[in-house]
């Protein structure tokens, strides 16, 4: 059975090989990992039903992952090889599967979430958007959550802050606060630490059942990003490492064996995707 320490070390692992994919010249493009911020998808795909539409954003590659057991159709398909999602033509950042849908455009999942939400009124699913706290000094977040709270739409908007935009600090770029954003439009707003998935989930479960029922909801995580904004243009200084965090974690009851499974799974995806030809278009 995969547990949810099995998916969060999948996530893990496959950003760090796509990483590496980079440094040896194998891979083309860009990609966006979030590595630091694996626990927020995997925490919410058991509270999100087949029938929720996800919008994810350039960051998304948790947010596929723990929606659908699939790393070799998202590898292939940024590494534009046969088996890919899209076959080929979306790359890391443009994926669209089954009510799944991620984008490179800042801000642009929110209105489109809203609309969904909008024909979702009153059948129990929901829209769920996936943002970053750079995406709100876009004006499209709050037009979105204007129609929102007006409409009554079963739209949550999950905002993962990690403190900066590309290479700009949050306290250098939003005066006040997301909390008191969501509350001028009417929207309710709670925010949440990301060390207990257990408890996440205790707290969001009722939360989300009332979005289901038509009002709106904005869930800020506190979150690290461990990794650069793209490949390696990281210009903070003293930020946790990946090395601190297989330090803390390594306690942790079958980590080392859930560690191992999930290493082994990834390289052996690697070597598979690598293998295939390329898919039809790049040909």
């Amino acid at each position: 059975m995969t547990t949810d320490l099995d998916r969060l070390l999948l996530i893990r692992h496959f950003e760090r090989a796509l990483l590496d994919l980079f440094a040896r010249g194998e891979l083309n493009g860009t990609t966006h990992t979030c590595l630091g911020q694996e626990i927020v998808p995997v925490a919410l795909a058991p509270l999100l039903g087949p029938d929720d539409h996800i919008f994810s954003n350039h960051r998304g590659h948790g947010h596929y992952l723990a929606r659908f057991d699939d790393p070799a159709g998202l590898l292939a398909e940024i590494m534009g090889r046969e088996g890919a999602v899209c076959g080929g033509v979306g790359g890391s950042q443009h994926i669209l599967r089954d009510k799944y849908l991620s984008t490179g455009i800042q801000g642009e999942s929110l209105p489109v979430a809203s609309g969904v939400a909008l024909h979702l009124r009153g059948s129990g699913a929901l829209a769920c958007a996936y943002i970053g706290d750079g995406t709100w000094g876009e004006g499209s977040v709050y037009e979105s959550l204007n129609l929102a709270g007006l409409w009554g739409l079963p739209l949550l908007v999950v905002v993962e802050h990690n403190g900066i935009a590309q290479t700009t600090p949050t306290e250098l770029a939003m005066s006040g606060n997301i909390g008191t954003r969501c509350a001028a439009f009417g929207v309710r707003h709670i925010a949440l630490p990301t060390d207990d998935i257990s408890e996440i989930r205790a707290v969001l479960t009722p939360l989300i059942s009332s979005v289901r029922l038509g009002a709106p909801l904005v869930v800020e995580f506190a979150v690290n990003r461990l990794g650069p904004h793209s490949k390696g243009d990281d210009t903070r200084s003293g930020v946790s490492s990946l090395r601190d965090w297989y330090r803390d974690m390594s306690g942790d009851p079958g980590f080392a064996e859930a560690d191992g499974r999930a290493l082994e799974l990834v390289d052996s995806v690697v070597r598979d995707v690598k293998a295939r030809p390329l898919s039809g278009w790049d040909r």
